[in-house]
């Protein structure tokens, strides 16, 4: 599967023009996801071999089991799993997804709101799991445990159909391109009928998660990503305060003075005499009063 390349369009180079069958670059952030995914994957597949016993224990604290996080407190799993896979197809499938789209959208966002994105869709999906399983729905099974990058890769996968729609693919070895967003839509299907027919399968309703965090980042952080949204509410909130405190300081302002008596202006009452003709600064003839 290759990428359309678009010439002119701002950021990450691609939006419209011809056809080409380059593949799309490692970006950073993709580099380092990959390479991680690739080395624990070797590790786990090599301790599989050798030392059964020792896969099993990376198995058990690394996958997400929502009842080891719910009733134990492995909090991390939200997040371990995702570094997990169990065959070579799996983790092929998802790093070549994640190359192809998650490249583009990482040179138009940059490294950091990339990672954002991913890492808010992958805890997005353990959320969804570890939520539907105790709320027993789709025959779900806390116990189940759940493993794989697809609830990132499904939250990227909608992201970029929402951003860069119009892209078309070339669907290697098919000889026809489709659009990105029509890409996006077969893919959700196929998540949306895994997790109604998947007989209890934990992984197909990660991946509606991952699908569900990924539009929802989409539109709650449409700027520059978590951080600035935050940090823009936080001086928002901030301005707010401090304009509160200076009403509040004029209002007692206001009450103190009507209490002292001091609406009067000096000549208005008899506690402020007037300015007599001898009041003058000597040498410059100037009153000493200002009207």
């Amino acid at each position: 599967m290759a990428g359309r390349r678009y010439a002119g369009y701002g950021g990450g180079g691609y939006g419209g023009g011809g056809m080409t069958l380059s593949f799309p670059p490692f970006t950073k952030a993709v580099k380092w996801l990959i390479l991680v995914n690739t080395a624990i994957f070797l590790v786990t597949a090599l301790l599989e071999a050798t030392a059964p016993a020792a896969y099993d224990w990376i198995i058990l604290h690394g996958a997400l089991v929502p009842a080891l996080v719910v009733e134990h407190g492995w909090a991390w799993q939200v997040v371990t799993y995702a570094f997990l896979h169990g065959t070579i197809w799996h983790i092929l499938f998802n790093m070549l997804t994640l190359w192809f789209v998650g490249a583009l959208l990482e040179m138009d966002w940059g490294p950091r709101r990339f990672l954002e994105l991913y890492f808010f869709s992958v805890i997005g999906g353990a959320l969804t799991s570890i939520g539907l399983s105790y709320a027993h729905l789709l025959s779900l099974n806390p116990g189940t445990a759940t493993i794989g990058a697809s609830g990132g890769i499904f939250g990227v996968l909608i992201a970029f159909a929402m951003l860069f729609g119009e892209m078309e693919f070339w669907l290697f070895p098919l000889p026809f391109r489709i659009k990105a967003k029509y890409l996006a839509a077969i893919w959700i299907l196929i998540a949306l009928v895994g997790a109604l027919l998947g007989g209890g399968n934990i992984a197909y309703v990660a991946h509606l998660g991952g699908i569900f965090f990924g539009f929802a980042y989409v539109k709650m952080f449409p700027r520059r990503g978590m951080g600035f949204s935050f940090s823009e509410r936080y001086f928002g909130l901030r301005n707010s305060y401090y304009r509160w405190k200076r009403r509040r300081a004029a209002r007692k302002f206001e009450v103190y003075m009507r209490k002292q008596d001091r609406g009067q202006f000096p000549g208005e009452s008899s506690d402020y005499p007037a300015p007599g003709p001898g009041d003058k600064n000597k040498g410059n003839g100037e009153s000493k009063w200002i009207n």
